[in-house]
């Protein structure tokens, strides 16, 4: 049997490959890089993971669910009013809604009252009652209800079937994360970083990483040959092509430190990278971020002085949220970012001995932007009656299902015509959450969704997905049994 060898090039492609894969992982691969105009939407998806207490951010004020409500929560109920109360949630006429926000939540009242953020009701997966988190987001992320197999992401989805985006974007997706989320598998095309600042190859020594002004002259940086190395034919040749041209996008843009007054939240700072991505005209239409920490089983806390673990995750997201959207209608991009927020599930109405709640279902989904019909309630609320919770054993039912809710955003926003391809067997109409790219007019549309088949959508995804690491680990094997370098 014959040894295979190699020539000392290809050897220094395989190890830099190598590199790349274990200085910044497998995002590197999924990114191309050409130039874009930024005359188009963007949707940006923060998923709360953990299970938000939406009955503790989005508070009944009045009526019998208030009674109900402080019944179930003899420690944890938010009070109406005083220091600590309920923000009020009135509409644009001033009439109450029977709805307050959490006192830590001024950022979103502000957006709220500016009519840049609208609320779904007892939002959430419709057709599966689950209390694992990791079926719920699991099933949200994928977008088909009991087909966990799939193996492609609705945002995924949502993106390669678009009408008008190639993937020859510089960034038509981005993943403000340290891992891709499930819903973005099977896109090649998704970039995914925790920071600007950590993406890049920085191993090895310092002063043979890049070339630098006072690097000796003739010098060459390892970042500079990498382009070279990558003109074959060859997969692992492909995937290096792509993680150096990721890499070079990211260090042209001038990704900077937030301004003066920007709250430090690592979410925050997560959602500067998005505005700074679409500021800089990199063709971006999806973005993806995960704000952890919310499953309160115990110790949760409710409102006022001290301590108070809940009002502290709210103000976080309040702020980071509020900073966000202020920064797009600063810079003239508010009305072309929509932004969605959900969490996998809700909490139980009746808090638990913990002082916590434990899993429940129904939620609500919060919608901001400019093209938003805001400062309004969408959905149908249930109730807290206790015979409204007994089918669900105590919580909040889930009447909307969160398909719909994005659905919308994706044809009357994002130029879908074709929901199905996105949301497999779906079909639904919507509800007036956001004003059509194409008309002035807000109110409800029919949403015409065809049947389409999981497996037919699986069948257009890229097949490069599931063997990027597979192409690595094989041309690692043949570098190390290979003849000495020739």
């Amino acid at each position: 049997m014959d040894t295979p060898s190699i020539s000392r090039r290809h050897f220094l492609k395989g190890c830099t490959a190598a590199a790349a894969v274990a200085a910044a992982g497998p995002q590197l691969f999924f990114s191309s890089v050409h130039a874009a105009a930024n005359g188009h939407d963007t949707l940006v998806v923060l998923f709360l993971r953990g299970g938000l207490d939406g009955l503790n951010l989005v508070v009944p004020v009045s009526g019998e669910d208030r009674a109900h409500y402080e019944a179930a929560r003899p420690t944890l109920a938010i009070p109406v009013s005083g220091t600590y109360g309920a923000l009020p949630l009135t509409l644009a006429s001033g009439a109450a809604t029977g709805f307050g926000l959490h006192p830590s939540a001024v950022g979103l009242r502000d957006l709220w009252d500016g009519g840049q953020l609208a609320i779904v009701h007892a939002c959430g997966l419709r057709e599966s009652v689950t209390r694992s988190h990791f079926d719920a987001q699991l099933t949200i992320e994928l977008g088909v209800m009991g087909r966990q197999g799939i193996g492609t992401g609705w945002l995924a989805r949502a993106m390669n079937t678009q009408p008008g985006v190639s993937g020859a974007e510089p960034m038509p997706a981005l993943a403000v994360n340290s891992r891709q989320p499930a819903s973005f598998g099977g896109s090649t095309h998704a970039l995914t970083m925790a920071s600007p600042g950590d993406f890049q190859l920085n191993s090895g020594a310092w002063n043979w990483q890049k070339t630098r002004a006072d690097s000796p002259a003739g010098l060459v940086g390892v970042n500079e040959t990498l382009a070279r190395l990558w003109g074959g034919p060859t997969g692992l040749e492909g995937d290096g092509a792509r993680a150096e041209r990721a890499l070079s996008t990211i260090a042209r843009q001038s990704f900077g430190a937030p301004p003066a007054g920007w709250p430090t939240s690592t979410i925050a700072r997560q959602l500067w990278t998005v505005a700074q991505s679409i500021r800089a005209g990199l063709g971006l239409r999806y973005a993806a971020l995960d704000l952890g920490g919310w499953d309160t089983h115990d110790g949760q806390g409710s409102a006022g002085s001290g301590y108070h673990y809940f009002q502290n995750k709210v103000a976080e997201l309040s702020q980071a949220l509020a900073a966000f959207h202020n920064e797009l209608a600063l810079t003239g991009h508010a009305g072309r970012v929509t932004t969605v927020v959900q969490s996998e599930f809700g909490r139980r109405v009746r808090e638990n001995a913990a002082r916590g709640t434990d899993h429940g279902y129904g939620n609500p989904v919060l919608v901001l932007g400019g093209a938003v019909n805001g400062r309004r309630f969408y959905g149908q609320w249930p109730g807290l009656s206790p015979e409204t919770l007994s089918p669900t054993y105590g919580d909040v039912p889930v009447t909307t299902d969160y398909r719909q809710v994005i659905g919308e955003i994706l044809v009357r926003r994002m130029g879908h015509t074709d929901v199905a391809a996105v949301f497999p067997g779906y079909a639904a109409s919507a509800l007036g959450i956001v004003r059509s790219v194409s008309a002035s007019a807000a109110g409800p549309v029919a949403v015409s969704v065809g049947a389409t088949r999981a497996d037919d959508v699986s069948a257009r995804m890229p097949r490069e997905y599931n063997s990027v690491f597979a192409r690595v680990v094989r041309a690692l094997r043949r570098l190390f049994g290979a003849r000495p370098i020739d």
